[in-house]
């Protein structure tokens, strides 16, 4: 693609409350309620965590990835005031795919390179646009078109590089649209928590707090050199990143669906193999049957997913040497991955698990 000009402007696309507000599009009724995705809560004995939280759900203090029998108790406690009752449903994957793959073709209409990084996210290069004026007009079409035709809404953060992009997208939220810079692009991410920055988990924080860090301005006296030594080889991109710096490129991908995956939460945390196989070849099952319903006929890589029960989570996966597409190749990568979690090498504690998920990528 020939550009307008040398500028490099990056945008990232975010969908608000996303599986919530399918559910609101989908279900007239449910609009404006507190509306709470995840598993069934059991009256505030449920194991399961949050998948997503309607805005009038944060208000309670409901958010992404919390346990559901917390979030229950916060809106038990919303309810008792006098506020109205959250809705808890139960996850319609198929609708969610169904209404992301409608957003992106939209999008896809008038950007070129478009790289989806999830259901609801994806990276655009705007960079033909030639300036943020006009980038900042198509993402006001972008966001209008969304509204109109799909019923839900977007936030839009644009910058000179994804980091920027994806901060900023989260910066106005609900249907928010954030432009930044390249010379505003430091000052922006410098009053910022440190765990703003993608890929400075609690760990890392946590490090760096150490160190009398707080905030990314903060951290900016930390020497490369120091950086490196702390983290390895993730120090140095720390180093950038704090600076505004990262050179990623938006690479665009197949329009087809990411992945495919199931997870399931125990309902008491077990190392009993027999009881988490059962599950694998159940989720196995359910994955190949969206496969073949969807019409691939391959997939590349396996991942394998297990949070223990003081909710540690850790992800591995097994790229195949050459693409299948066989159930029974999906149960024998699965049955592989487990087997590392129950032993001393991953999990040295004897820790049992809460959670298994299992997903198939790089689909054909």
């Amino acid at each position: 693609m020939r550009y307008a000009s040398s500028v490099r402007i990056i945008g990232h696309i975010d969908l608000d409350a996303f599986f919530a507000s399918v559910e609101e599009r989908e279900k007239p009724y449910l609009k404006g309620a507190p509306i709470i995705v995840g598993s069934d809560p059991q009256g505030g004995r449920g194991r399961g965590v949050v998948s997503t939280a309607s805005y009038a759900a944060r208000r309670y203090g409901v958010r992404s990835a919390m346990p559901i029998s917390k979030a229950w108790k916060l809106c038990e406690s919303a309810r008792c005031a006098g506020y109205p009752a959250c809705v808890f449903v139960t996850p319609g994957m198929h609708s969610y795919s169904k209404a992301s793959q409608e957003v992106f073709a939209l999008v896809r209409k008038h950007v070129r390179v478009l790289e989806q990084v999830s259901v609801d996210e994806a990276y655009l290069d705007l960079s033909f646009t030639g300036s943020y004026t006009q980038a900042r007009r198509l993402a006001e079409v972008l966001r209008k078109d969304i509204r109109d035709t799909c019923g839900l809404t977007a936030s839009i953060g644009i910058g000179p590089n994804k980091l920027i992009a994806k901060i900023a997208a989260g910066t106005q939220k609900p249907n928010g649209l954030t432009i930044v810079t390249t010379r505003a692009a430091e000052r922006f991410l410098d009053p910022l928590p440190l765990q703003e920055i993608p890929g400075i988990g609690p760990k890392t924080a946590a490090r760096l707090k150490q160190k009398g860090f707080k905030t990314v301005h903060d951290a900016k006296a930390l020497a490369w050199q120091d950086a490196r030594r702390m983290f390895g080889k993730w120090g140095f991109s720390l180093y950038e990143r704090l600076r505004a710096i990262d050179d990623r490129a938006v690479v665009a991908e197949h329009e087809a669906p990411l992945s495919i995956g199931r997870h399931h939460t125990f309902e008491t945390d077990t190392r009993n193999l027999q009881d988490i196989q059962e599950v694998l070849m159940d989720q196995a099952r359910r994955i190949m049957r969206t496969f073949a319903r969807e019409g691939f006929t391959s997939f590349k890589t396996v991942v394998l997913t297990v949070r223990f029960s003081d909710f540690t989570t850790v992800s591995r996966s097994l790229t195949l040497s050459e693409p299948r597409g066989t159930l029974r190749e999906l149960e024998l990568k699965a049955i592989k991955l487990i087997l590392s979690f129950l032993e001393s090498r991953e999990n040295p504690r004897n820790k049992a698990l809460r959670l298994v998920g299992l997903r198939i990528e790089k689909l054909e």
